[in-house]
């Protein structure tokens, strides 16, 4: 199927932006698109004043004038043209939801939705979906239906509909997806590129489906409050499975774009790691109910501490490229020369090829190694200092926490993978009290695949973690590029995660912004470690808009956060456990 998206500016008149919605499907369809993709809010405008964090609706009167009827004329007229090119149209619109509003209060709220519609070949609308997540002033005029996210039929398999922040955490493209969606059509409003660059990738690698994001361009705000950062980003783009941009408009300026799809690989019932492990083998629902058991452990140190969550903790990432007894030296020699609080370390850091532990006898060996291990390393280590990684203890897979007293905490592995697939799979996500020097932490040990299942890092968030600590064997590039940054970001937590350095194929060309140069990119090897994540503000109004320092990512209203990549054998950084709200 042919997969359009168009990206155009609104403004608070209706009429012009009827005629907009319909000049810009005019020329999305000279394309013969299946499914053309418009932006969120196309009847109007909302935003916020960046200057005096006023919406740029007056009242609840305006709102509910910029508001549309479900059977009204401007929807009548989309589906209109959808019936005469002969393809779905998605269009998000606000939406009354009341018959009428019978008084003119001006504070009085009116039941309004933020509505996706999906409009068929014959003009019929067979699918809207309200946008689940109401962000800032969005809560003050709208309302969310709590109706699930469901997919619709189509002759070229399910679709799903997002909306604005539906896209920026993993939940409602989940709950799609399960509900066997293979395309997501996202329309979008938003100033700051964190879609394009990170949350439309995770979404698609996440689930497996591809992802077609319309974005407005434009203000957002009347003239009376123009501010420079509240124009739309643009960049509206089609998104492949794996995360690969097919198509993108590489700019904030009006147009549109498009790509062929094939839907049949799609989907969470095709979605497979590199070593075969299928996503519904690995999937355990039951851990990730709110009422699931957390092991809460706390602090086995003579020296006192205070309960105080100190600014900052020090961090480092050591990955030895040695083996066995060497591995630990190896170690051991650091951990001399080094002040860091935590020490991460790669899974199974000391063995170059997992796959021995497939064998009982090897994997007995490991063990006994592992234990060896303990005891070598917490002899270096000084008070309030701690080494992670993930060792084999009583036959399972598990990650670990070294002190200077010996095992502190472990964790068993959650979640099935092949690789590891003689591991009996634990049952708890411990949270664990660490104590630093300048105070406690609450910190959550994932190895193996466990940190790239997004539900099960949300459970340790919602408890109120400050740090995940990730020893992992990198199996893919987008682990680290999109899946671990996502998972700090959405859920504003600092990631330490190491892995042994390994090279990937880009086997899929990159995106050419020109098509007539062709692409002219040779494919490299691409090497893929670990990172260090850092959260360094947490954000509560989208008209709060700062840039991160190292990598530009900004996510609205969630965090900022700074981005060091794994290189070499020590990589260290600065994180902060508890970040001021702004």
């Amino acid at each position: 199927m042919r997969v359009a998206v168009a990206q155009f500016a609104t403004s608070l008149n209706l009429q012009e932006n009827l005629a907009i919605c319909i000049r810009m499907i005019n020329e999305a369809a000279t394309c013969e698109p299946s499914i053309i993709v418009l932006p969120e809010y196309c009847n109007t405008m909302f935003g916020i004043a960046h200057r005096s964090d006023e919406p740029c609706y007056e009242d609840h009167n305006q709102a509910w004038q910029q508001a549309l009827v479900i059977n009204g004329p401007f929807l009548q007229q989309i589906a209109a043209q959808a019936n005469q090119h002969n393809c779905y149209i998605v269009i998000n619109v606000t939406l009354r939801r009341d018959l009428e509003r019978n008084h003119q209060h001006p504070r009085i709220k009116s039941n309004i939705s933020v509505t996706s519609c999906m409009f068929s070949p014959s003009g019929e609308l067979n699918q809207q979906t309200d946008k689940q997540m109401l962000q800032a002033h969005e809560n003050e005029f709208f309302v969310s239906s709590n109706k699930s996210a469901e997919a619709v039929t189509t002759p070229f398999g399910k679709l799903g509909l997002l909306a604005g922040s539906d896209a920026i955490t993993f939940e409602v493209a989940r709950e799609l997806a399960l509900d066997g969606a293979k395309l997501l059509c996202n329309s979008q409003n938003t100033c700051v590129l964190d879609q394009s660059t990170l949350h439309d990738c995770a979404r698609s690698i996440e689930n497996n489906v591809f992802l077609a994001t319309a974005n407005k361009v434009g203000g957002f705000i009347t003239a009376e409050h123009s501010n420079d950062d509240l124009v739309g980003a643009g960049h509206s783009q089609i998104v492949s499975v794996n995360g690969k941009i097919l198509a993108k408009l590489a700019d904030n300026k009006e147009g549109f774009t498009y790509a062929d799809i094939d839907l049949d690989g799609a989907g969470l019932n095709n979605k497979c790691r590199p070593d075969g492990t299928e996503f519904l083998t690995q999937r355990r629902a039951e851990l990730y109910q709110k009422q699931v058991t957390l092991k809460q452990q706390t602090a086995n140190t003579e020296q006192a501490i205070n309960n105080k969550v100190p600014e900052t903790a020090n961090v480092a990432i050591f990955a030895t490229y040695k083996s066995n007894e060497q591995a630990i030296e190896d170690v051991c020699h650091y951990i001399e020369n080094n002040l860091s609080d935590i020490i991460q370390l790669p899974e199974l850091f000391f063995i170059a090829d997992k796959t021995i532990t497939n064998n009982a006898e090897q994997r007995a060996e490991v063990e006994t190694l592992s234990t060896e291990l303990i005891n070598q390393i917490s002899a270096e280590l000084r008070p309030f200092q701690y080494v992670c990684t993930s060792l084999v203890i009583n036959g399972a897979h598990q990650a670990v926490l070294i002190s200077e007293h010996g095992l502190f905490a472990t964790q068993q592995q959650l979640h099935f993978c092949n690789r590891y697939q003689w591991t009996a799979l634990g049952n708890e996500l411990n949270i664990i009290e660490l104590p630093l020097e300048q105070g406690n932490i609450n910190i959550t040990m994932l190895t193996a695949d466990d940190a790239n299942i997004p539900e099960i890092v949300k459970i340790a968030a919602s408890n109120n973690i400050h740090v995940l600590l990730v020893p992992f064997d990198i199996q893919e590039s987008t682990e680290v590029e999109f899946s671990l940054l996502s998972r700090a970001v959405e859920n504003g937590i600092c990631i330490v995660g190491a892995s042994r350095e390994k090279s990937f194929a880009n086997d899929i060309p990159a995106y050419n912004d020109n098509p007539k140069t062709g692409n002219k990119n040779k494919i490299k090897p691409q090497k893929s470690t670990g990172l260090i994540a850092d959260i360094t503000t947490l954000k509560t109004s989208p008209s709060q808009v700062n840039s991160s320092n190292l990598n530009g990512y900004i996510n609205v209203p969630l965090a900022d956060i700074k981005v060091k990549q794994q290189h070499g054998k020590i990589t260290k950084a600065v994180v902060h456990p508890v970040v001021k709200v702004t």
